[in-house]
């Protein structure tokens, strides 16, 4: 199956760098309505939400949740995603 990392900093954080393949979606966008990019995901795809500290990804995984994603893991951080998932 599949994983698809969810790197959910500002853009501006984004470009110091991230995960190889991260989508950035930011939170702001998440609260606005599921991003285009997700539409076409099938929803038991595996999705690794991560940020700085893993404050903003938790926060994120119940918006992942109200679209219908149901296999979200916290990742933390690039760092331990590095680690764990690659």
């Amino acid at each position: 199956m599949e994983t698809v990392f969810i790197d959910v900093r500002e853009p501006f954080e984004y470009m110091t760098g991230h995960v190889k393949g991260a989508l950035n979606i930011p939170p702001a966008k998440l609260v606005a309505g599921e991003p285009e990019v997700l539409k076409d995901l099938p929803r038991d795809t595996k999705l690794v939400v991560y940020c700085l500290s893993g404050s903003r990804s938790n926060a994120s995984i119940p918006y992942l949740r109200q679209y219908g994603f149901t296999n979200i893991e916290n990742g933390i951080n690039k760092g331990h995603v590095k680690a764990k998932y690659l």
